[in-house]
């Protein structure tokens, strides 16, 4: 683990949910390499969900980032989110969606503003979002627009086993079927060639292009997509100096000696991507956002309502999230 020399900023997520949890729990492991950080929360709310749990951590809140530095040995730094959210755990509330948004916002503006090193954030609910009036997708297509105009967002999963970029994210699969371009197949390609380089030090990078259908459309035979816009889109790829590869069959390509022959999968939907990753380390799993201005990562996983409250959330993805944003970060202040 690289020492960096700015806190990272977590976000307090869905207050509902096991983002509070997860939070002390990373702060309580802060011994086993996790980069210094800070929780833009209420602090009043984490100290009394560690006490009712019976957890000895310590909160303490402070006024600005730099105050971090100071407290992180031997309290959980928190900034004030600014509100307390009325949400109990298992039960959200849709009036937390201001102070959930806001907590987002202030995190990028600390980065942006070159007081945090990176951004993490807890997992959103995003009905309750909806029902507030959020009309984004999700995470990664709020922060494309607070990066302003230009900013690429490109989602990446990343474990120690796998890295997925999905090319089409949240939406219906015959929607993403209709809209998948040779565009954003390659703008995706580009996005992830350049953060594998950057971010994740590769310097020749492989990525392995996934075809769309059964058997990657066996020549024709099973679906034209593979061979009407996957295959153009490699070919642009590779004559911009990008050592994309395919398009391979999905059902074929994510085992272990396939996964040796690249170091990044670009998929054409969102479960294609999502699947293999989770299955094969859902726990370490980390949801990076590639191609914005600043640095992003999350733990791959939702707000876990089924348990949230009980303490038997595990922080490990939390936990990989905070190292490989530390780790980013690291990387291009040396850069």
């Amino acid at each position: 683990m690289r020492q960096i020399p700015l806190p990272l900023a977590l976000t307090m997520g869905e207050p509902a949910g096991i983002g509070g949890e997860i939070t002390l729990q990373a702060w309580a492991r802060r011994g086993e390499g996790v980069p210094m950080f800070f929780a833009i929360d209420d602090p009043a709310r984490l100290a009394a969900l560690a006490l009712r749990l019976g957890w000895d951590v310590p909160v303490a809140a402070i006024t600005a980032p730099e105050n971090a530095a100071a407290v992180f040995a031997h309290a959980l730094p928190v900034l004030p989110v600014g509100g307390t959210p009325r949400a109990q755990p298992r039960h959200p509330d849709p009036a937390d969606a201001t102070l959930v948004i806001a907590a987002i916002d202030r995190a990028v503006a600390e980065v942006r503003g070159g007081r945090a090193a990176a951004l993490v954030t807890n997992p959103i609910n995003k009905d309750a979002l909806y029902r507030a009036g959020f009309r984004h997708p999700g995470h990664t297509e709020y922060l494309a627009e607070l990066a302003g105009p230009g900013a690429r967002s490109v989602m990446m999963l990343a474990s120690p086993e796998l890295r997925v970029v999905p090319v089409t994210i949240h939406l219906a699969l015959r929607r993403a079927i209709a809209e998948l371009t040779t565009a954003a197949i390659v703008e995706a390609g580009r996005v992830t060639d350049a953060a594998l380089k950057r971010d994740f030090a590769i310097a020749h990078p492989v990525i392995a292009v996934a075809g769309l259908n059964p058997h990657a459309g066996e020549r024709g035979a099973l679906g034209r997509e593979d061979q009407d816009i996957i295959a153009p889109a490699i070919a642009e790829l590779r004559a911009a100096g990008i050592d994309a590869r395919g398009p391979f069959a999905a059902d074929a390509m994510f085992h272990a000696a396939a996964r040796r022959g690249y170091d990044a999968a670009l998929c054409m939907y969102h479960d294609q991507a999502l699947i293999p990753v989770k299955t094969l380390d859902f726990d370490r799993a980390v949801n990076v956002t590639l191609g914005l201005p600043f640095i992003r990562t999350s733990p791959d996983h939702g707000t876990a309502f089924d348990i949230a409250g009980t303490g038997a959330a595990r922080p490990d993805s939390l936990i990989a999230a905070l190292k490989l944003a530390g780790d980013m970060a690291a990387r291009r202040s040396a850069a």
